[in-house]
């Protein structure tokens, strides 16, 4: 994964001398900028790393292909980079191997990858990890769930705690219930007990 490095003084100019050299756009790279003051009267100078989404997207299947090989699966796999966000869907004979015990597999496959990425950027990109549809399935039947919580909060007034869900299931909550009347949606708890609370407003 080639990481392009370039330094100067003002983020914004380093940020238009990137884009501008490399020929691509904000949402087409993943960056971090890196502080260093130098001397007493030099002021702060500024290390700018940038990687392509499409870099990122190559490397994490390579990395994947060589993972599954190791637990004896044979993948082939679908990528697709919409703007910031990466998805990597992944198709087998051995789907419910990768997927896991409620996508507990699935889900930490996720957590490596975004993590080998950090490693080399610290920056984690935005990427979804699928087996076929399923992250699709669960997505659809967590917006069912949702709405269907949501209608009953509005009819009885009393507000509604789901049960633990990742960052990722949060996320759909939160979307799905978005516009809908008298309804507000909240996370709290602490990692990994948060969860969702549905509330009625007035």
């Amino acid at each position: 994964m080639k990481v392009e490095i370039f330094e100067g003084k003002n983020k914004e100019a380093l940020i238009e001398k990137a884009l501008k050299e490399m020929g691509v756009t904000e949402k087409d790279i993943l960056y971090n900028f890196e502080e260093s003051k130098s001397g007493l009267f030099k002021g702060t100078t500024y290390k700018l790393k940038v990687i392509k989404n499409e870099e990122v997207a190559s490397y994490l299947r390579d990395y994947l292909q060589e993972l599954t090989k190791n637990m004896g699966i044979d993948v082939s796999f679908e990528t697709k980079i919409r703007g910031e966000q990466i998805s990597i869907k992944m198709y087998s004979d051995n789907n419910s191997i990768l997927i896991g015990k409620n996508g507990k597999t699935l889900s930490a496959l996720q957590t490596i990858l975004r993590q080998k990425v950090y490693n080399q950027i610290e920056k984690y990109p935005y990427i979804i990890l699928d087996v076929e549809n399923y992250k699709e399935k669960q997505q659809q039947h967590l917006e069912r769930l949702a709405k269907r919580l949501a209608k009953e909060v509005q009819k009885t007034k009393i507000d509604t705690t789901m049960e633990n869900m990742n960052s990722y299931e949060r996320r759909i909550v939160h979307n799905a219930l978005a516009n809908f009347k008298n309804i507000s949606t909240v996370s709290e708890g602490e990692e990994p007990n948060r969860h969702v609370i549905i509330k009625y407003n007035e």
